[in-house]
């Protein structure tokens, strides 16, 4: 009886370790799945982390893109609003200047007048050669492929050609008319509009420019060494120096 009891024992011991046995491999098996599972679901949320890492750096991307574009569209739009300024600038300026032109080429012909009347008033200091540099001004004034300002330029330097005919010395030789019959050559020299004389090109003979008749008169030789000493001052063969010249009648100083 009592060898009975203990083969059941050892039985129900055997059973008991083979169920704890089957327990503990079933246990360790679901530990592994859930470990498993674990580490799919760990993977997974490292995945979904790195891909919420990248959208939010493509996010960030595109606010900074954002962001320089508005920047960009409000330079943009500054620029726009500084073209139309300039432009408007620049048709307030293109009507001023054919307001101005309207007024500066009937001035330009004004001025040409005024130089002609100068010259033909004036002494005959290189009368040929100012008015044909006033033939040329003329000319100019139809020419199409002369701008405005250059036109404007070459009347203001006929202007003070003129004006240095008035406070320079000159000599030069040209065709003195002694009388309606008599024309000769001669050195004509100028002190400004003070004076004005001609010597033959053999030095014999000296002429003052009467204003009052607008004719040569001739000279008393005794003024001739005076006179030789102007021209030689004129040509540069001496220094500048005090000299005596017939001043013409009439002479207003300007």
């Amino acid at each position: 009886m009592n060898k009975v009891k203990f083969s059941l024992a050892m039985i129900a011991i055997g059973l008991s370790v083979n169920a704890a046995a089957t327990s503990l491999d079933s246990a360790r098996v679901i530990e592994t799945k859930m470990n498993q599972s674990a580490a799919q679901s760990q993977q997974r949320i490292d995945t979904s982390a790195e891909h919420v890492l990248s959208m939010k750096a493509d996010i960030e991307a595109l606010q900074e893109e954002v962001k320089n574009l508005t920047i960009y569209r409000d330079h943009l739009a500054r620029l726009v609003d500084s073209q139309e300024n300039e432009k408007a600038s620049l048709n307030e300026q293109i009507t001023g200047i054919q307001e101005t032109r309207q007024g500066v080429v009937p001035l330009m012909y004004q001025m040409i007048d005024g130089l002609k009347t100068l010259v033909e008033e004036d002494r005959p200091i290189k009368r040929d050669q100012r008015l044909a540099r006033i033939a040329r001004l003329e000319l100019m004034m139809a020419q199409a492929d002369v701008s405005d300002a250059e036109k404007y330029r070459r009347i203001l330097e006929a202007y003070q050609i003129e004006m240095d005919y008035g406070t320079k010395m000159g000599l030069y030789q040209g065709k003195v008319t002694l009388s309606p019959t008599e024309s000769i050559e001669a050195d004509l020299l100028y002190l400004g509009r003070l004076a004005f004389v001609a010597r033959s090109l053999d030095g014999q003979r000296y002429w003052g420019w009467n204003e009052q008749d607008a004719k040569w008169q001739l000279l008393e030789s005794q003024v001739g060494s005076e006179l030789d000493k102007a021209y030689a001052m004129a040509a540069k063969q001496i220094a500048p120096g005090l000299i005596s010249l017939p001043v013409s009648a009439h002479v207003e100083v300007q």
